[in-house]
């Protein structure tokens, strides 16, 4: 029979997380979870500007400019590229802008354009899958597979030119859209391959973001709108509107039934022969048949008055066996009343 004791048997290990399996010591779960010492709360302004958290002000009337923009924009690349195409909106959303240009990824480009009424900036970046889409298709390719794509080589001068005119015509097609808020013209002034070239706005800026998607014959992208608050502040009051007919205050459809009707009305024009003078006695003694004398001949003109309001000025003469009167000068719109 053997003795245990006669061995010198080493000590078991320690549990590697406290004492033993079922109990942690407060220091192994703050080197399990990265915990440790407390992390200081960020306070006053530096916490507001950099929050993740933004508070993302609906601009309905920005949804609805974008929503037209689908429709022209679809019928602007098939003119453009004789193929079938589909576009549709992904979303409207807000972002910060440092936040939304370290989304953006490379390779790109991103187009930087001036709204000039506004004297402010916004961009339009188009993403690699579309890029090489439209290239494809201005240049003659057949759809129904995505283009290569060449990695580790910027983009060449021919590609950056075809992508530019879809960057312009999106452009124009966003700012006839945006007709009936605010007449509003938007150039392209520059592409840029490298976001940090493309800074319109502190990283910290809130910024308006709407996604579009280009399906062409089963290849294409995404493209994106890019509006810094700051650049929308001369429309926000407009575009926190719900529908159009906010815009002015007046609705357009009974503006004109009601320009129709009034051209339509009758009204009654006198023709002043002449006046005189005489006295209330002379007046009542006055007979049928009896003659009065004008100071006036037969070739001056006569005034045209409706009410007590002048009009213009016309001889008196006949036609088809009635007397009539022709203008000698338009109708003035200086209303002037007779004397």
């Amino acid at each position: 029979m053997i003795d245990l004791d006669d061995f010198d048997l080493p000590d078991p290990p320690a549990a590697p997380f406290g004492d033993d399996i079922g109990n942690f010591a407060q220091a192994d779960i703050d080197a399990l979870f990265g915990g440790g010492e407390p992390v200081a709360k960020k306070k006053g302004l530096r916490a507001v500007l950099e929050s993740k958290v933004i508070s993302h002000e609906r601009l309905p009337m920005l949804e609805v400019v974008c929503d037209r923009v689908v429709r022209s924009f679809a019928s602007s690349m098939r003119n453009m590229t004789s193929d079938a195409i589909d576009v549709s909106l992904e979303e409207v959303t807000s972002a910060r802008f440092g936040e939304f240009m370290n989304r953006v990824l490379l390779p790109a480009m991103v187009g930087v354009f001036k709204v000039t009424e506004w004297e402010s900036y916004g961009l339009i970046t188009v993403e690699s899958g579309l890029i090489y889409s439209v290239v494809d298709a201005l240049l003659g390719g057949r759809g129904g597979n995505s283009p290569t794509m060449i990695d580790g080589r910027g983009f060449t001068p021919i590609e950056t030119s075809l992508v530019s005119r879809v960057l312009e015509t999106a452009l124009r097609d966003f700012g006839e859209a945006f007709l009936p808020i605010e007449p509003i013209s938007m150039r392209l002034e520059r592409i840029e391959t490298n976001p940090r070239f493309a800074a319109i706005a502190a990283t910290s800026n809130i910024c308006a973001i709407a996604t579009f998607r280009v399906d062409m014959d089963g290849r294409g992208g995404c493209f994106t709108l890019v509006f810094p608050y700051a650049t929308l502040e001369p429309v926000r009051h407009k575009l926190l509107q719900r529908f159009m007919g906010e815009k002015s205050g007046r609705d357009s459809i009974w503006e004109a039934h009601m320009a129709s009707e009034v051209r339509k009305t009758n009204v009654t024009v006198n023709v002043l022969l002449g006046e005189k003078a005489v006295p209330l006695a002379e007046l009542e003694e006055l007979q049928v048949g009896q003659t009065i004398a004008f100071n006036n001949s037969p070739d001056d003109p006569l005034d045209v008055a409706c009410g007590d309001i002048k009009l213009a000025q016309a001889q008196i003469g006949q036609r088809s066996g009635r007397v009539a009167v022709r203008l000698v000068n338009d109708v003035s719109r200086s209303r002037k009343k007779i004397v």
